[in-house]
């Protein structure tokens, strides 16, 4: 039977890239499916509907609320949008023109990266600290705390922060320093998923804003993501998120979720009125989220365990030295699979081209290609697709 995908002329993959957006993302688990499909075919108040998922997502983060977005970059542009307007309506009907306005975050020169558009795109102006020395192989130092303080100023109006396992300087220092300056910090954490203790992590430290992926190893639609922190930020991003065609006087929005004695008056559609979310993506989002935070996701990791050593031993007698890494903690095993280049006659590039173009085509994880090494992700492997990447990695790594 042709498949929707084949109906538009487009062949599917085998995804062992895990969670990237190019090749699709992680697949949604069926309980989510269902979910969305059960959404689409009723209609809810959508300010009810995300004050609901605030009131779940509080409840996993330990935030005092959270909000369902479009994405984590979008969780960040949103965040930013509401650490520079807050909940002055005014403020809101300016962005992204945030002349004589508080606008800069200070940020450590390496967490700098492709995603820097989310926060200027909402009217935010960086400001470099540090130096990336390391990198640069001209020193041994990295950012240091001192360096933000030095860069605080009148104009100022928060810290942006990007976690990662080896970030530096540590989360709590610098929410211990940008709480002497009563500044906000905005975690970006989309990647950070697992472990499900990174839910709470950043809001336990003390930020302010703090942003996951959705589509990413919660298992949500691929254009979902989380922002989840302060109540009153949470009730700023909606405000310039959802759709404000309301009048004041009859616009009864939930107290816990838009504290309305707060505003003068609401704003017209906002600076985030583009990342629009659906009804369906907020119920997929959420009911993935539960599954991801009740560790129903952890029995999959003996299994995807598995998967890798079937293709492992597939490749036995092959130039190529298979390493099944395990992590410590709840978190994805992953497949290395380290080329001997000089006896294959290609590279780590070589061959993960040749992959893509086989058929079905296969997309690893290009993280380490560089080193000749091809990295397997099993999250979206099953049994059948295992057997397939196997015989199509045996007939692309064998010497002809």
């Amino acid at each position: 039977m042709t498949n929707v995908y084949e109906k538009l002329g487009v062949k599917t993959i085998i995804n062992v890239a895990g969670t990237s957006t190019r090749v699709g993302g992680a697949l949604m688990p069926p309980e989510v499916v269902t979910a969305m499909s059960e959404a689409s075919k009723a209609s809810a108040s959508m300010t009810d509907l995300q004050a609901a998922a605030s009131r779940y997502i509080s409840k996993v983060t330990g935030a005092e609320a959270g909000y369902v977005t479009s994405g984590a970059s979008a969780s960040l542009t949103l965040g930013a949008a509401a650490i520079l307007a807050k909940l002055d309506p005014g403020l809101m009907e300016r962005l992204p023109d945030t002349s004589g306005m508080k606008n800069e975050f200070i940020v450590s020169r390496e967490h700098r990266n492709g995603y820097d558009h989310s926060i200027r795109v909402a009217g935010g102006k960086f400001v470099e600290v540090g130096m990336n020395e390391q990198v640069s192989g001209a020193g041994v130092r990295r950012t240091e705390v001192w360096e933000f303080e030095a860069a605080i100023n009148e104009n100022t109006v928060g810290i942006s922060y990007t976690a990662t396992s080896t970030s530096e300087p540590k989360l709590p220092d610098i929410v211990k320093l940008a709480q002497k300056y009563s500044l906000p910090v905005l975690v970006d954490a989309a990647g950070q998923l697992p472990p499900i203790s990174n839910l709470t992590k950043f809001i336990e430290i003390g930020a302010d804003l703090v942003a996951f992926s959705g589509g990413k190893a919660i298992r949500g639609p691929q254009s979902s993501g989380i922002l989840c922190g302060s109540r009153d930020y949470i009730a700023s991003v909606a405000l310039q998120h959802l759709d404000m065609d309301e009048y004041f006087s009859i616009w009864n929005p939930p107290e816990d979720f838009i504290p309305k004695q707060k505003i003068i008056g609401i704003p017209r559609h906002g600076l985030g009125r583009g990342f629009k979310v659906s009804k369906e993506e907020i119920i997929g989002l959420i009911t993935a989220l539960e599954l991801f935070s009740s560790g129903k996701y952890g029995a999959d990791y003996e299994q995807q365990r598995r998967y890798l050593e079937y293709i492992a031993d597939g490749l036995s007698g092959l130039p190529v030295e298979p390493r099944v890494i395990i992590p410590d903690g709840d978190s994805f095993p992953m497949l290395h699979i380290v080329l001997d280049k000089k006896t294959l006659g290609m590279s780590g590039f070589d061959t993960s081209h040749k992959l893509k173009s086989s058929d079905p085509g296969v997309f690893v994880s290009e993280k380490l290609l560089h080193e000749d090494t091809l990295v397997i992700h099993p999250m979206n492997l099953d049994q059948a697709q295992t057997e397939i990447l196997t015989t199509i990695l045996r007939n692309v790594l064998t010497i002809n």
